[in-house]
């Protein structure tokens, strides 16, 4: 069974059937203009997630806070360069057709392919968890604590998994309803804190500058094996694109401006960022929005991992599996109770897919996959593409382990032994999309020549 390839040199006509397909041999949609995906990407770059992580901009582990000017340019330099590695990966999907991990075939064969795709489903299980999580304690929040917590995350898991069920009528809601809830609630509150009144904005460091500016990059780059997913309904690559580069990149660093604001109010206190919204006039009712919107980030989460499991097994009804993954994630979420290391964990995973994008827009603009991948069920393995990706995968590892104390402990060693360590001037998400893109054009060249000699 192949997956459904389209000429992006031709204009791609509306679907007459309105959703997405149920199996993956079928030709999805293309009813996704520019409005559709940017306003799917603008309500993604909003997160409850975003106001508490802009602790780790303004004061990165290791370092000295940074004043809110070099806090503020961190942030928006970090996300603008993750988002455009988000609008990259979603090109072969507005390309093709074809889901975030089935593109991968063409990377690295199908049966290779199933690697990445594991570890996408174990991120995206893992992501959808901990956004029921942030629910609940959004929620909990506004009720000072009182209410079941277990309520909280079953009904934000059934409202997540009924939502994948109509994806693309999912995501027209959002165009025309909660995106303008969401700016409505975004600009009140950024009224009220400025009303609040503003922190000093140059007193702090700013050595700790690139590692900012590394955890802001890494939160937008978490949706780089997601956004195929979508991309695929898009009715071409430009709107595609331009979407989630300007939808996602304006609303997170909006989020971030926000969350730096509000941290300052409160001592820098991420547990209490939260008070800073609510404490504001009416701040119950726009926090309440946010709060609500944010089922669409675990909505993406349960659905791409339904999209990836499609990479293993293409025959499943996708509704099935959304089904089956949205009960799995409420289930994860009302056991897990370790949240820091719960984070760690997903982090870890989480950058194996950096230095995975550098390999992929190298062999997409300059390797097999500017005349066309070979997406279908038998697609041929290319292990020489593996080896861009283990080596970018150490690079970071290198420059950054995490937090994951058997993993550093592995890694610790190694960086000791080699005499690289995480510099002021490092960073991690940059230096292994760097290497594994210039050792996957070598790889690229190489593999051109031997089809050249192949054909003589």
């Amino acid at each position: 069974m192949s997956a459904p390839a389209v000429d992006d040199a031709r204009p791609v006509a509306a679907h007459p059937v309105a959703e997405a397909p149920l199996v993956l041999d079928t030709a999805p949609p293309r009813t996704l203009g520019f409005r559709d995906q940017a306003a799917f990407w603008a309500n993604l770059g909003v997160s409850l997630l975003g106001f508490s992580g802009a602790l780790f901009v303004l004061a990165p582990a290791g370092y000295p806070q940074l004043s809110m000017v070099a806090a503020i340019v961190a942030a928006i330099g970090g996300t603008l360069l993750g988002t455009l590695m988000v609008a990259v990966a979603g090109i072969p999907g507005a390309r093709s057709g074809a889901p975030a991990m089935t593109v991968l075939r063409g990377l690295f064969g199908t049966k290779i392919s199933y690697v990445p795709t594991v570890f996408n489903i174990v991120q995206c299980i893992g992501w959808g968890t901990f956004e029921l999580l942030v629910i609940s304690i959004g929620i909990e929040a506004m009720t000072d604590g009182d209410g079941p917590h277990w309520l909280y995350i079953v009904a934000a898991g059934a409202v997540t998994t009924a939502m994948t069920l109509r994806p693309l009528g999912m995501l027209r809601i959002l165009r025309r309803y909660v995106t303008i809830a969401v700016g409505i609630a975004m600009l009140y509150f950024s009224v009220q804190l400025w009303r609040e009144g503003l922190p000093p904005m140059t007193e702090g460091s700013w050595s700790g500058f690139f590692p900012a500016m590394d955890a802001a990059l890494a939160v937008a780059v978490s949706w780089v094996p997601l956004a195929s997913d979508y991309t695929r309904h898009s009715r071409g690559t430009k709107p595609a694109f331009w979407a989630a580069l300007s939808g996602f990149s304006v609303t997170s660093i909006w989020c971030y401006l926000l969350g730096l604001v509000a941290l300052a109010q409160v001592g820098g206190d991420a547990d209490k960022i939260f008070d800073s919204f609510l404490g504001v006039t009416a701040g119950w009712v726009f926090f309440a929005v946010l709060v609500i919107r944010e089922v669409d980030q675990s909505f993406a989460n349960v659905y791409s991992t339904a999209m990836s499991i499609q990479n293993l097994a293409p025959r499943i009804d996708r509704r099935v599996l959304c089904l089956g993954v949205g009960a799995l994630v409420t289930a994860f979420a009302l056991m897990v109770n370790d949240f820091d290391t719960y984070a760690s964990f997903l982090s870890l995973i989480g950058s194996i897919f950096i230095p995975l994008l550098g390999v992929l827009a190298v062999d997409l603009f300059a390797g097999r996959g500017r005349d066309g991948w070979d997406l279908g069920d038998h697609a041929p393995a290319r292990w020489v593409m593996l080896a861009p990706w283990l080596l970018g995968f150490c690079m970071y590892q290198l420059i950054n382990p995490g937090t994951v104390e058997w993993w550093v402990d592995f890694w610790t060693p190694i960086q000791d032994t080699l005499h690289i360590h995480a510099q002021r001037w490092t960073s991690a998400s940059l230096f292994s999309f760097a290497l594994a893109g210039a050792t996957a054009y070598i790889a690229v060249a190489w593999d051109r020549r031997r089809a050249v000699a192949a054909t003589r």
